[in-house]
């Protein structure tokens, strides 16, 4: 009989122990990973440069009050819309994780492109230029009056052997 009344307390303790997940309510969980979702695409801005949900700063007041009014405005139901814009009134731009894909932010996005296109034609420009030059040059160098083709052989061939290995 003590047997049985081990394990009946036992599987009391265990359901116990159990109580708190059954008891949670499922959307606490839903609203932590909402809220790490949404706190994703903000900065904190404590100055560290740092995603608001990666903030790695022991004790960062500042994040840790971005994610509770985060965290309050989701338990209210306002939209990520509407918390994204209180927290722009709030901070100002610079708090977007990044840049958003309109109006003048727009700018952010496409200038890298627009840099690498630019950047590519100037140095495909400025080798045409420097083959051109030299090609001009060796015709120049070879039809030289006073520099015979003998003697710029020879100073090739020197040149050659002077900086072998």
């Amino acid at each position: 009989m003590t047997r049985v009344r081990a394990i009946s307390a036992l599987a009391v303790l265990a359901m116990l122990a159990m109580a708190p997940v059954f008891i949670t309510p499922l959307g606490a969980q839903q609203l932590s990973d909402r809220a790490k979702q949404i706190g994703g695409k903000f900065m904190c801005m404590c100055g560290c440069s740092q995603v608001l949900t990666e903030c790695n700063h022991v004790g960062c007041s500042t994040s840790a009050a971005m994610l509770k009014e985060l965290n309050l405005s989701l338990g209210r139901g306002d939209s990520e819309d509407a918390i994204t814009q209180m927290f722009v009134q709030e901070f100002g731009t610079k708090v977007y994780a990044e840049p958003p894909k309109s109006g003048f932010s727009l700018v952010a996005w496409a200038l890298p492109s627009i840099y690498l296109i630019v950047g590519t034609g100037v140095v495909i420009f400025v080798i045409s230029r420097w083959r051109k030059q030299a090609t001009q040059q060796s015709a120049t160098a070879a039809s030289v009056p006073g520099i015979s083709a003998e003697l710029l052989e020879r100073a090739r061939a020197q040149a050659a052997r002077e900086t072998q290995d």
